[in-house]
């Protein structure tokens, strides 16, 4: 596998390697000999008191020595999670979302991948068909744990159609061992109608209990669709098929919980709305564990605009809390919504097998890599603000799903100079539902009939390095607008409520 040499993009003032006389720009070729293949290996090469790095700055080689206390981190950041290829998919899932993208985007939201690594690095989803024993070897003997995994169905032969891979039945054998190891699984299935609900879906329940009941937790997603699907077999849910996926959720959610102490498996938030159903009690999430795939982030919101939650509910902490050398927004700093979306949140959110995006109430757009993809994750369904009390009449920007949830906070305040803007998603099309995907042309399209001199709040969960996923950057809008966090806690300081 082609491997370039990680290039320095940051160094921390009086940091060993600082100090040492590491600079940005400088290409690490090794670290006490051995060239790591990513930023896991970096980690625990740079981790020792002793570090020498072999260096290339400006066509000339050299040695730097570092010497700073154990466990002390480097101090220097560098461009890429993955200094050798990133392992793509090479699967041709039907659903995936990838192929559902508009032309002209940017190149990079183009690929998919499949690579354990970014699974343990930022949450994305992988479905196993390219994982080899070497790579269990890796998982276990580094700890790299969680991982998440797209199980989509636990009949192999419908795993194998849906993933239009030969090799997606027989690599579900990769789960049991990772499981038999002691490795954190969180699982996902993004559910098409007439493919693997119903009496399929029924099945698989049937077969994670069976034979993967250490599974970590399992989220169940649906199908996203934009209007660019070419898939005559893919289309949206209706809402008997909503309330029939909530139903069983609930029923194995009382079997899981009789049987395992647990509920396992948990429905994603726009399931609930799209059956216009009331969401789960906060309890039931179980600690809101799930809420980076788009599980809990309804009630979540509710509690911390409420007050019932003091501190934000945010990406879970994961390697890059405790990690100097590369910057947290790689691929994506958060999971994503739906898992192994192709549009996932910046977070993180192509990724996995790229399977559909899920409607859900606001999901963290595609974060461009300086090295190669990313797509959206999860997110709130809100624009929010860290600024103080609000002055004028405020316009909250959000998503179709996202209006829903916020509008009833809003109305709750009593407030008339409040109002929940809902922006139709005319750029994806289809389902597409998502605040994290709301683009620059859709905010545009809706801020030409505005009123000009009120407060308009974007979320920052639609914005990647400053632009939409369309390129669109917020100078390019046609009214003054503010980019502001996606919590409840925030957005009711925001409103100076």
């Amino acid at each position: 596998m082609k491997q370039s040499a990680p290039t320095v993009v940051a160094v921390t003032t009086d940091s060993p390697a600082a100090i040492a006389g590491l600079c940005v720009g400088d290409e690490v070729r090794s670290i006490n000999g051995i060239s790591p293949r990513d930023i896991i290996e970096w980690r625990l090469l740079a981790d020792e008191p002793e570090v020498d790095l072999e260096v290339a700055r400006g066509g000339i080689e050299m040695v730097i020595e570092v010497r700073k206390r154990e466990g002390e981190t480097l101090g220097a950041e560098v461009s890429s999670a993955l200094f050798d290829r990133v392992r793509t998919c090479d699967n041709h899932c039907a659903f995936c979302f990838i192929y559902q993208l508009p032309p002209g985007m940017r190149r990079s939201l183009y690929l998919k991948d499949d690579d354990y690594r970014l699974s343990f690095l930022y949450g994305n989803f992988t479905t196993l068909t390219r994982f080899t024993e070497a790579d269990l070897e890796r998982v276990v003997t580094e700890g790299l744990s969680p991982l998440n995994v797209s199980i989509h169905a636990t009949d192999p032969v419908v795993r194998s159609e849906m993933l239009r891979n030969p090799r997606g039945g027989m690599s579900l054998r990769w789960l049991r061992q990772l499981l038999n190891h002691g490795i954190t699984v969180n699982g996902q299935l993004v559910v098409c109608p007439g493919v693997n609900d119903g009496a399929i879906l029924e099945d698989t329940m049937v077969g994670i209990l069976d034979r993967y009941p250490e599974l970590n937790s399992v989220a169940i997603v649906p199908l996203g669709i934009s209007r660019f699907n070419t898939e005559s077999t893919m289309r949206t849910h209706t809402r008997a098929e909503a309330e029939a996926v909530v139903d069983l959720v609930a029923r194995w959610q009382a079997t899981f919980l009789e049987v395992l102490g647990r509920r396992m498996v948990f429905a994603a938030d726009e399931y609930y709305l799209m059956a216009d159903r009331p969401f789960p009690d906060g309890e039931e999430y179980e600690g809101f564990g799930m809420h980076e795939d788009g599980i809990g982030m309804a009630r979540t919101f509710e509690w911390e605009f409420t007050g019932r939650l003091d501190v934000p509910t945010g990406p879970q902490s994961g390697f890059f809390a405790w990690v100097d050398g590369a910057p947290a927004e790689g691929y994506r700093a958060v999971r994503n919504p739906a898992g192994d979306t192709g549009l996932r949140d910046t977070g993180s959110r192509s990724t996995g097998d790229a399977s559909a995006v899920a409607v859900t109430l606001g999901r963290r757009p595609i974060p461009e890599s300086k090295t190669v993809s990313d797509a959206p994750s999860t997110a709130v369904p809100a624009a929010v603000s860290t600024s103080g009390p609000a002055s004028g009449p405020i316009g909250v920007l959000t998503g179709t799903y996202g209006a829903r949830v916020i509008s009833p906070l809003i109305r709750s305040l009593g407030r008339s100079d409040i109002r929940v803007i809902e922006v139709r998603n005319e750029y994806f099309g289809g389902n597409t539902g998502v605040t994290g995907l709301m683009v620059g042309a859709d905010i545009s399209r809706v801020l030409e009939g505005e009123p000009v001199g009120h407060r308009y709040l974007v979320p920052d969960v639609c914005l990647s390095e400053g632009r939409f996923l369309d390129g669109l950057t917020v100078a390019d809008l046609p009214r003054p607008v503010e980019v502001v966090a996606t919590d409840g806690i925030a957005l009711r300081r925001a409103l100076g409520a």
